[in-house]
């Protein structure tokens, strides 16, 4: 598999799009494995799960100066259960994050406590037979990257 030859589209030209399958990446600084377990309870309800390892790594925003809370991540395949289109999923993902008490506005002086953070790296639309990646997401993070690779090798799903 290479990330690189996916197509890379920007996710507004595809907000009305039909869409099969997401691959996702979550993450969370504060009690992640509370909020990472209760956004794993809501994504089942959409369709089919399989997810990576959780890995921990440091804020790669954080400097010696301003240190920050480590993230949890992982990355979740989900086959949704019935189509859906971008515009929808991505509603349903802001509102898993609001669940979970998710506060994009504070102070820029304030350290940011994320609950949960759900971004879609790849989707698969209903009408063409292969993934595209979201273009705003690319290039991955390392621990994205090796989440596809996990998942795509533990799977049979061909990204």
């Amino acid at each position: 598999m290479n990330l690189e030859t996916l197509r890379k589209i920007a996710p507004e030209r595809l907000q009305q799009q039909p869409v099969l399958a997401v691959l996702l990446a979550l993450g969370s600084n504060y009690q992640a494995e509370y909020y990472l377990s209760r956004v794993r309870e809501d994504l089942q309800e959409l369709g089919k799960v399989q997810l990576s390892t959780a890995f921990k790594n440091p804020d790669f925003t954080a400097t010696v100066e301003t240190s920050k809370p480590d993230y949890t991540n992982q990355c979740v395949y989900l086959n949704l259960n019935s189509v859906m289109t971008l515009q929808q999923l991505q509603q349903s993902f802001e509102s898993f994050e609001s669940d979970c008490h998710r506060c994009r506005q504070t102070p820029p002086t304030a350290i940011r406590q994320v609950t949960m953070d759900i971004d879609i790296l790849l989707i698969k639309l209903a009408y063409i037979d292969e993934w595209i990646v979201m273009a705003n997401r690319y290039p991955f993070k390392a621990h994205e990257s090796a989440g596809i690779m996990e998942l795509a090798a533990g799977s049979g799903v061909d990204f």
